[in-house]
């Protein structure tokens, strides 16, 4: 048994990390890991993720250092690693890089905000429901980039989430206000975040609201997807709800599903018409029928 550290390489936070693993257990990586100080939030399901400024150390407390090919053939041929797909925190990176593009300097913030979104129960509505509301921001603001107002909504719309529709959002919306006034934002600023977060309540911004339907719109861009990916969001969403009793479920999803089959418009820019809306309207049929 041994444990490895490929070179210092992958930016983040202003440095740049390296991986380190067990080519044979998990308990001896976290045994090694916790005798060398490194905290248990830089585990990622196979490896931890070190610092720059720690590899010398590690390399002296015994790590074996290897190039990163070396290290992912050893960790494959451990059979400890997990594929990108199922790995909890594989959306760690993109999301911080986004993070760092409107709140730069707020680590403490962003990892808190990552810990919710990555729940344990959270099946759809978590880091990849995230990070697919942010890159539909980008579609339909391009070529600028989203307002930082609209882009922080959309870090807070489900960061608050326990299944219960109306209240969840409230609560988010709470939170928008208190971790953002914490972290210096002005006033108007979290009054504005919190508001975008309780309109993905309802999804009926009023008529001018340019920020209030730019998140909406991007929050349901789900619905326009291809028949596949529609069919796992629905299925995801039956195990967000894995609680509630198959016949209470079907009542409450129709209910939803009306709702927005109901709404006019259901998207709000002609940009989010043309990108979504006859594909979603499909679905939406197509699922209730």
């Amino acid at each position: 048994m041994a444990i490895y550290l490929d070179p210092p390489l992958w930016p983040a936070h202003g440095t740049h990390f390296s991986h380190l693993i067990s080519d044979a257990s998990l308990e001896e990586l976290h045994a090694f890991a916790a005798a060398a100080g490194i905290p248990e939030r830089a585990f990622d399901g196979d490896h931890y993720d070190v610092p720059e400024r720690r590899f010398g150390d590690l390399v002296a407390a015994g790590a074996i250092p290897v190039e990163a090919r070396i290290l992912v053939r050893k960790l494959i041929a451990s059979g400890l690693r997990i594929p990108a797909r199922q790995r909890s925190k594989s959306l760690k990176v993109p999301l911080l890089n986004r993070w760092e593009s409107i709140m730069p300097g707020h680590d403490a913030l962003f990892l808190d905000l990552l810990d919710r979104w990555g729940e344990e129960h959270r099946k759809y509505h978590g880091r990849t429901h995230l990070l697919a509301v942010l890159e539909a921001l980008d579609l339909l603001a391009e070529p600028a980039a989203p307002p930082r107002i609209v882009q922080l909504a959309a870090w807070f719309h489900d960061a608050v989430y326990r299944g219960a529709a109306g209240q969840d959002e409230e609560d988010s919306a709470r939170l928008a206000e208190e971790r953002l006034a914490h972290a210096g934002l002005p006033d108007a600023d979290v009054e504005e975040v919190a508001r975008l977060v309780r309109l993905t309540s309802e999804h009926r911004p009023e008529p001018g609201d340019d920020d209030g339907a730019l998140l909406c719109d991007a929050d349901l861009s789900v619905l326009g997807g291809e028949p596949e990916p529609y069919a796992r969001y629905v299925a995801a969403v039956r195990e967000d709800y894995a609680h509630i009793g198959d016949a209470d479920f079907a009542a409450g999803r129709a209910a939803v599903v009306r709702h927005l089959l109901e709404l006019d418009p259901l998207f709000h820019s002609a940009r989010a018409r043309e990108l979504w809306l006859d594909a979603a309207r499909r679905n939406l049929r197509g699922e209730l029928a």
